[in-house]
């Protein structure tokens, strides 16, 4: 082999090698990639089932059912609802009718969730959840689009 084919066949086997970690990286960002979805989307079929996403809103009050570490309640955006189940130790801060994130997968119609995280200050929230709770307040029939650019999206 001369000494311009030996380089080539290094330069070749470089693209290759960095194509093949191109695409593994890319591939692992898309499997750990979470969206975001209000109880509307939910209810109106918009969010991915069989996958993984988080839902927001507020705690429904009276809706917090303990028992041992199982524990149901209920996420709202004021216009709908969706049942939660989890199975962990609650954040300090979660409480009826404070915020809440939780993430975890939608079976049937009830949300199973992994992880839940409540909300430390209500001054603060999401852009996403903000635009979300608002739109879900005056009931825009529009809901999804609106989270569509922000990358809600199955």
């Amino acid at each position: 082999m001369k000494t311009r084919h030996k380089r080539l066949a290094i330069v070749g086997g470089l693209v290759v090698a960095v194509g093949a970690i191109a695409a593994l990286v890319l591939n692992a960002f898309q499997s750990n990639l979470v969206f975001f979805y209000s109880p509307s989307q939910v209810m109106a079929k918009e969010a991915p089932s069989g996958r993984t996403f988080r839902i927001g809103g507020l705690v429904e009050a009276g809706s917090v059912k303990v028992d041992g570490t199982h524990v149901q309640f209920v996420v709202t955006d004021s216009a709908q609802s969706v049942p939660v189940r989890f199975t962990g130790i609650l954040p300090d801060l979660f409480k009826e009718g404070k915020g809440v994130v939780a993430q975890g997968q939608l079976q049937g119609d009830v949300f199973v969730a992994r992880e839940v995280l409540a909300k430390h200050d209500e001054n603060y929230m999401p852009p996403e959840a903000a635009e979300a709770l608002a739109k879900a307040q005056h009931g825009d029939p529009k809901l999804g689009k609106s989270l569509a650019g922000a990358g809600a999206q199955p």
